[in-house]
């Protein structure tokens, strides 16, 4: 068995759904090192440079979301689709998998549909509290579904669901980079509170406005921000703060790739609310204000937010009303030491320390099962 384990791992479009996926490939290669993994992403997403980085094989799928606005572009996505599919049957054939998990995004649909019809078990992966269409189809034919919220039964047969939480990026957990070191890395003051701002790796625009709009505030209130613009905003960003004097508190960066560095220097993260970034700020018992984005499915990160907000675990603003409320509190909130201990502490109880291995076992158990009976 050992020597052909073999499995499929499909989906990808966001980090969210990448850092996840290879989190799962490496737990399962830690316990089975000669198994066998393929990815299957989506052509031009993310996930075609970011998986071979990380040392896995991975095969495109010409897929594309379905347009909700005007369903006469959706011609081309439906030939899109059935193409998917017919590709995703023969690498299917080709490769023989054990077990296909599907983390979400848009390959995973065609690759786990096709797996079973062809008899093979399938294992989803839910990150967010509020179940995406394409796992929702697949839940009714899947052997396992790993959630990390509760009341998933509401989207799945409850009898096949197991609350793993969201794998993370290995390489948060196993730092040991101390808070004056990260915060010297990125030319700050360790004496000063500091307040990181994340937008996801795109950026985003309500949160960079929100700081734009407040530099008289970031100039006097004696705290320092890292702020990740994201490579979408950066260009418009350095334009903006070009004649600005004195923002010397001020770390401003289109990308932060030591993100283990960021998570150690600050006191208080904003942040977008998507699922694999709240698993982190769990693990690392981070003090957090969540800005769900409006432009997800089904308002999905709002979803995401309350279930925190809602155990004290994590503040929120609503994304209409950043520009004018996000700054101010965050400045009010990193100046009162029990109100960030209250939040540490209550976000730290809905960590999951071992998401990544506990999916591998399931994984694995599918496999064994299903080379029991072929």
């Amino acid at each position: 068995m050992e020597n052909e384990l073999r499995i499929i791992i499909s989906g990808g479009g966001t980090g969210g759904h990448i850092f996840p996926a290879v989190s799962i490939a490496n737990a399962i290669k830690e316990h089975h090192p000669n198994a066998k993994i393929l990815f299957v992403g989506a052509e031009g997403r993310m996930e075609m440079q970011r998986v071979p980085a990380a040392g896995y094989e991975i095969k495109g799928l010409p897929v594309a979301g379905f347009d909700r606005k005007n369903l006469l572009k959706n011609i081309p996505v439906l030939f899109k689709l059935f193409k998917s599919q017919m590709m995703a049957q023969k690498i299917i054939k080709d490769f023989k998998p054990m077990v296909a998990v599907g983390v979400g995004g848009y390959a995973s649909g065609p690759t786990l549909k096709m797996a079973q019809k062809m008899g093979i078990p399938t294992l989803l992966q839910e990150q967010n509290s509020y179940a995406g269409v394409t796992n929702k189809l697949l839940a009714k034919n899947a052997k396992k579904i790993c959630v990390a919220y509760d009341g998933m039964e509401k989207f799945f047969p409850s009898e096949r669901i197991i609350k793993t939480g969201n794998p993370v990026r290995q390489g948060l957990l196993n730092s040991n980079v101390t808070r004056e070191e990260a915060i010297k890395s990125f030319g700050l003051d360790p004496s000063k509170k500091t307040i990181l701002l994340i937008g996801g790796s795109l950026g985003a625009r309500t949160i960079n406005e929100s700081i734009i709009k407040h530099l008289d505030i970031v100039r006097s209130c004696g705290v320092q921000f890292i702020w990740q613009t994201g490579k979408y905003y950066s260009a418009d960003i350095q334009q903006r703060l070009k004649d600005e004097q004195n923002l010397e508190m001020l770390h401003v960066t289109d990308f932060i790739s030591s993100m283990d560095n960021a998570y150690a220097a600050a006191d208080l993260v904003i942040s977008r609310a998507g699922a694999g970034s709240i698993s982190e700020f769990c693990l690392l018992e981070k003090p957090v204000i969540l800005v769900p984005s409006p432009n997800v499915a089904e308002d999905h990160q709002t979803k995401n937010a309350m279930a925190l907000v809602n155990k004290d675990a994590a503040l929120y603003v609503k994304d209409s009303e950043a520009e004018s409320q996000l700054i101010p509190l965050a400045v009010e909130t990193v100046m009162q030491p029990d109100k960030l201990k209250s939040l540490s502490e209550h976000i730290a109880k809905l960590a999951y320390t071992d998401s990544a291995n506990v999916i591998a076992e399931e994984v694995f158990k599918l496999a064994v099962a299903y080379s029991n009976n072929h």
